[in-house]
């Protein structure tokens, strides 16, 4: 148990980017269905929409409770912006590639990726977009 315990403490920013990460997807599943619902816009507007919305609350979120920055914040945010768009670029390129070419199941894959792009992208932006030189 105090293994388990001492791993969590040690990698605390980790999990708490996870934590954080899925708060973002929930945000991003309510706007869409939101936008989708109101009849406000089409699927595609409302998907752009989504996945800023996401991405915005996961930096604030990010900024204020895991890496407890507060200055330069529209600097880390652009960077923050850039790293979803690389995480969203290799998501996309690994979901064609297990789905189309390895012929995975749909749901397989993207946990594959996951698996893959998120402890990329955490350490992106732990270095990139909150880190001191950042």
């Amino acid at each position: 148990m105090s293994n388990i315990l001492e791993f969590l403490s040690s990698h605390r920013t980790f999990f708490t980017y996870c934590i954080i990460g899925l708060c973002g997807v929930a945000c991003d599943l309510l706007v869409y269905s939101l936008l989708l619902r109101s009849a406000i816009t089409e699927y595609q507007t409302a998907n752009a929409i989504r996945y800023l919305a996401g991405t915005v609350l996961s930096f604030m979120l990010n900024a204020r409770f895991n890496f407890r920055v507060r200055d330069r914040l529209m600097v880390r945010f652009m960077i923050f912006l850039g790293v979803a768009m690389v995480g969203y670029a290799a998501s996309a390129g690994m979901l064609h590639l297990l789905v189309e070419a390895a012929r995975f199941g749909r749901y397989l894959a993207k946990g594959l990726t996951l698996i893959a792009v998120v402890p990329i992208q955490y350490n992106l932006n732990r270095r990139l977009s909150f880190g001191t030189g950042s």
